[in-house]
């Protein structure tokens, strides 16, 4: 399988494990949806677990692009950045295929800790919580550590929120709380 057909399959099995979960999809059906045999999928993953983990880094590398891209363009001051984060959120929120978050899925679907499935999905929470870090820590006089785990909270929060009563308001309501505790800390 070339690169690009490898990338093909792990694009699909994102969209699938996305809409309708990481048990309820099977591979046959991956493997309908892709055009790839099994043989081929199995020379390059040598389980349903191994290409749930490259989905899980596809999809942690291609949303951390989109989000800093997505921050990046719409503010300029550190401040302004951190507030953005909610900003995209609701841009993302109104999308058709807004579905959830894959991450909090995979972390509920394979919920021992330990697991790799769950420890890859960790993986994704933790660029999250660095990349709002390295904003906070551009900002003089805040305790950068502290913000940037209430903000993940209001992150996680808003996302699970938006797809549990389809609301998406929830990323402005979180931006909100995120605004109060930039003035209660500045």
């Amino acid at each position: 399988m070339s690169a690009s057909r490898r990338d093909h399959l792990v694009e699909t099995a994102t969209g699938l494990f996305e809409r309708d979960g990481f048990h309820a999809t099977g591979i046959d059906h991956i493997l309908a949806v892709s055009g790839v045999a099994k043989m081929t999928l199995y020379n390059h993953f040598k389980s349903k677990e191994e290409l749930i983990i490259a989905v899980l880094d596809f999809r942690d590398r291609q949303f951390m692009a989109w989000l800093r891209a997505q921050v990046e363009r719409s503010a300029n001051s550190p401040e302004d950045r951190l507030l953005a984060i909610f900003d995209a959120l609701e841009s993302w929120f109104r999308t058709d295929t807004f579905n959830g978050c894959l991450f909090l899925g995979a972390t509920l679907e394979y919920a021992d800790r330990d697991h790799p499935i769950h420890v890859q999905a960790a993986i994704h929470k933790r660029h999250v919580f660095d990349y709002i870090m390295s904003l906070a820590e551009q900002t003089i006089g805040l305790d950068a550590r502290l913000l940037s785990q209430q903000f993940l909270v209001l992150y996680d929060g808003a996302i699970s929120v938006a797809h549990t009563l389809g609301a998406p308001i929830a990323a402005r309501q979180a931006r909100r709380a995120a605004e109060a505790i930039l003035d209660a800390q500045g």
